[in-house]
């Protein structure tokens, strides 16, 4: 049997899974970090890397409540809209046997200098803050890339962004306390529509931390409402 470390835990502006895409590359623009385990930060080890464009990013689900062993052989896909099943193998549920996770990130800097170097900031991840990582290694297009495949169900089931609604005076309170590209990756995020796909409730406000700050938004006709954004008080 193999046992596994972290080499790395991962740096995000999502404090909690609610709010995070659901796949890697959906919000292309949500920046992150890889940074290593003491055990592992070694600058020879990443030596070539730079390279390389994007990464494979083997991980952990670190806020997946169920025990060690409890998993589900059928579960309930988002793209789906959670009402039909799939078996496990055929989804990229976290309720898995061994609960590791698979994601495709884009390399934005490798930063060599400071205490802790090697540091590696991607865009497009789907991981929380504290998120174990266990491996990575680089994406190789000319294996990796596989343009002609089929997608199984999800080429069936459109995943079609939201529009957007923002009152003047919220955009205000944004642009206070985001920076424009922060503002941009917020939009992004929420025109994906972040609420769970089986508790679409009529006018429920629902709630997600964003880096330091706590944002509230709403379904509004086939849209989403922007309706706050406050310091966290966490």
């Amino acid at each position: 049997m193999m046992n596994i470390e972290p080499i790395a835990y991962f740096k995000s502006p999502f404090k909690t899974k609610f709010g995070i895409p659901r796949q890697s590359g959906v919000v292309e623009t949500l920046r992150g970090e890889i940074r290593f385990s003491e055990k592992y930060r070694r600058a020879e080890a990443v030596k070539g890397l730079e390279g390389f464009d994007y990464l494979w990013l083997i991980w952990g689900f670190s806020a997946n409540a169920r025990s060690k062993g409890d998993w589900q052989p059928v579960v309930r896909p988002p793209r789906l809209g959670g009402n039909a099943t799939m078996g496990v193998f055929a989804t990229r549920s976290p309720f898995r046997p061994n609960p590791l996770g698979l994601s495709s990130v884009r390399i934005e800097k490798i930063c060599m200098e400071g205490s802790d170097a090697p540091l590696i900031q991607v865009c497009g991840a789907d991981l929380m803050d504290g998120t174990p990582i266990y491996d990575i290694k680089p994406y190789i297009p000319y294996t990796d890339a596989h343009p002609e495949a089929s997608g199984g169900f999800t080429d069936s089931s459109d995943w079609t962004e939201k529009e957007l609604y923002i009152e003047a005076e919220v955009m205000d309170e944004l642009q206070k306390s985001l920076n424009a590209a922060d503002i941009e990756t917020l939009k992004k995020i929420l025109a994906q529509d972040p609420r769970p796909h089986y508790q679409k409730v009529g006018d429920r406000v629902y709630g997600m931390e964003f880096k330091e700050y706590d944002v509230h938004f709403r379904a509004e006709g086939e849209g989403i409402r922007l309706l706050d954004i406050t310091e966290s008080k966490k």
